[in-house]
C-alpha cells in the first residue's frame, strides 16, 4: 500500500527544508522511533523538520503523491503511541515551529505555533496577568501540538475543562497539501461545520496543525492547596461527589492510592504526610480574593472532615504547595522506574462510579496476578491504571495482560465510561475501539478519515482496529 523512502525523495525533502533538517542516520532517527509509551518502538525512514506552514504543505503534498506514510510529531511525550511511526516512512517533526506569535490582551487570546512547550506558554501568559488552564502533567516537556492532537486535559479540567474548550482558531495542512485557516479571534461562530472541534482530538490523523489561537482567562491571584487523607477510597470518592453537590468547584481534585504515594516516596527519598492512608486527595482552590479562597477553603474542609477525612492539611505559600504536588507529579516516573515494562490504561467514568471502578479493577488485577497501581483525576473521573510487570516471568505477563486490559476497559464502559479520557486511542488501544464504539460509529469515522486523507498517508496505524 505504501512506498518506501528512496534517495530521490530524500533529495526532494532536502530541497524543501534544507540538508540540516532532513535526518537519515540511524543514531539521528532513534529519538523519533518512540514516545513515552513503554515498549513501543518503530524506526522512521527519514525525519523532516520544517520551519513554516508552507514547508509542511510541500512535504505533505510530496508524500501524498509518492504514497509515503507521514507521522506528525512535536514533543513526543504521548502515552498511546500516537507519535510512533508504526508504518515507517516520514516523521514530520514540528519542533522548530516553537514561537509564541502574539499575546492579545484586548481579545484575551494567544497565537502560538504547535512546537511551543505548554509550560512555557503558561509562564508567558501568566507574566502578563493571564491564564491558560489546560495543564497536562508533562507540561514542562509536552507541546501544544500533542495537546491539540489528544485534546489534553490535566488536573485543572474539573473546573476549567480541556484543550478543545480553549481552541478558537487553527492553521492546519491537509494530507493532500492544502492549507486551512479555521476560526479566529472570535467567541461566536456557527458558520458551517465546526472543523476545529473535529480536528482537535483527532490524534494527527486528519490534518497537521501548525499554529493555534487559544482563548485566555484573567489570572486569579489567590490560591490554596489541600492534602486530605482517607482510610478508604469510597470515603474519598463520596467526598468528591459531595463537594460538587455543594456547588463548590475546586480547580483540581487529584487522587493517589497508597501504593502510588509509596512509589513516589521511594524515588524522591522524601516522606509524604499521611503516606499510609488508603487514599489521598489533593485539592486546589483559586479565586479573585483571599476572602473568596478562605470561604471555599472552610466549606471544602468541613465537607472533607464530615466525609471521614483523617485531616485537612493546608498549604498557603508556594514552597509548601510545591511540596504537596511533588509526589503527585512524580508518580508516573516512579512507577516506570520500579517496573520499566508497564502499560497504562487511561479509563474514565462518571465521578460517582469511581469507588466501584477502582474496586473492580483491583479485583480483576488480583485475579490475574498482575500488580496495578492507580492515580488520577478524581474531579473528572479519569483514572490512570498502571499495570506493572515487576518481576513476573514474561510468558505470564504476555498471557495475562490482554485479558486484564480488556476487562478494565469493559468495566469502565459498563459504568458509563470510556477506554481513554485524555491519552488517546493511538496505536496501543485501537484493538479495543470496538468495545467503546459500535460498527456504525467506526464506519462513519473511517469515512471522515477518507474524506480528509484519501490515500491514508497521515498517521496510519492509529485509532482504527
Amino acid at each position: 500500500m505504501y512506498s518506501q523512502v528512496d534517495d530521490s525523495l530524500v533529495r526532494e525533502l532536502v530541497a524543501i527544508v534544507g540538508n540540516a533538517n532532513v535526518l537519515t542516520a540511524p543514531q539521528a532517527l532513534e529519538p523519533y522511533s518512540h514516545d513515552e509509551t513503554a515498549g513501543l518502538r518503530a524506526e522512521p525512514e527519514v525525519v523532516v523538520k520544517p520551519a513554516c506552514t508552507e514547508e509542511v504543505a510541500q512535504v505533505l503534498r510530496l508524500a501524498n503523491e509518492r504514497r509515503v506514510p507521514v507521522t506528525p510529531r512535536t514533543g513526543g511525550y504521548g502515552l498511546s503511541g500516537g507519535a510512533v511511526p508504526v508504518c515507517g516512512g516520514i516523521v514530520l517533526s514540528l519542533e522548530r515551529m516553537n514561537r509564541i506569535i502574539e499575546i492579545d490582551h484586548e481579545n484575551l487570546m494567544v497565537t502560538a505555533q504547535v512546537g511551543v512547550i505548554t509550560g512555557n506558554l503558561h509562564r508567558a501568559v501568566e507574566q502578563e496577568g493571564l491564564f491558560y488552564p489546560p495543564d497536562p502533567a508533562s507540561s514542562d516537556s509536552c507541546c501544544l501540538g500533542g495537546n491539540i492532537a489528544h485534546n489534553a486535559g490535566g488536573p485543572r479540567a474539573v473546573k476549567y475543562g480541556v484543550t478543545r474548550d480553549y481552541v478558537c482558531g487553527l492553521e492546519a495542512v491537509l494530507p493532500t497539501g492544502e492549507i486551512l485557516h479555521l476560526g479566529g479571534k472570535r467567541v461566536k461562530d456557527v458558520t458551517g461545520y465546526n472543523l476545529i472541534q473535529l480536528i482537535v482530538g483527532s490524534e494527527g490523523t486528519l490534518a497537521v496543525v501548525t499554529s493555534v489561537i487559544l482563548r485566555l482567562l484573567p489570572l486569579l491571584p489567590e490560591r490554596v492547596d489541600l492534602l486530605v487523607p482517607f482510610d478508604s477510597f469510597a470515603q474519598a470518592a463520596n467526598t468528591v461527589a459531595e463537594i460538587i453537590r455543594q456547588r463548590v468547584i475546586p480547580t483540581t481534585i487529584e487522587f493517589m492510592e497508597r501504593d502510588a504515594v509509596h512509589a513516589s516516596e521511594r524515588m524522591l527519598g522524601k516522606e509524604v504526610p499521611y503516606h499510609d492512608a488508603t487514599a489521598l486527595l489533593l485539592i486546589q482552590i483559586d479565586a479573585r480574593t483571599r476572602d473568596e479562597v478562605d470561604s471555599a477553603l472552610d466549606q471544602v474542609g468541613e465537607i472533607c472532615l464530615a466525609g471521614g477525612a483523617l485531616d485537612v492539611l493546608v498549604a498557603q505559600d508556594r514552597p509548601t504547595r510545591e511540596r504537596l504536588w511533588e509526589a503527585r507529579k512524580a508518580v508516573l516516573e516512579a512507577l516506570k522506574a520500579e517496573s520499566p515494562v508497564n502499560v497504562m490504561a487511561d479509563v474514565v467514568a462518571p465521578r460517582a462510579e469511581l469507588p466501584r471502578l477502582l474496586s473492580t479493577i483491583h479485583t480483576a488485577a488480583d485475579r490475574s496476578g498482575i500488580r496495578v497501581v492507580c492515580f488520577g483525576h478524581a474531579g473528572d473521573g479519569n483514572v490512570h491504571v498502571n499495570i506493572l510487570k515487576d518481576d513476573l516471568p514474561m510468558e505470564r505477563w504476555e498471557a495475562g495482560l490482554p485479558g486484564l486490559l480488556e476487562e478494565i476497559y469493559r468495566l469502565a464502559i459498563s459504568l458509563g465510561g470510556a477506554i481513554t479520557g485524555e491519552h488517546g486511542v493511538g496505536a496501543t488501544r485501537r484493538s479495543y475501539l470496538p468495545l467503546a464504539l459500535d460498527a456504525h460509529q467506526i464506519a462513519l469515522e473511517r469515512r471522515l478519515k477518507e474524506a480528509f486523507d484519501p490515500n491514508g498517508i497521515l498517521n496510519p496505524g492509529k485509532i482504527f482496529p
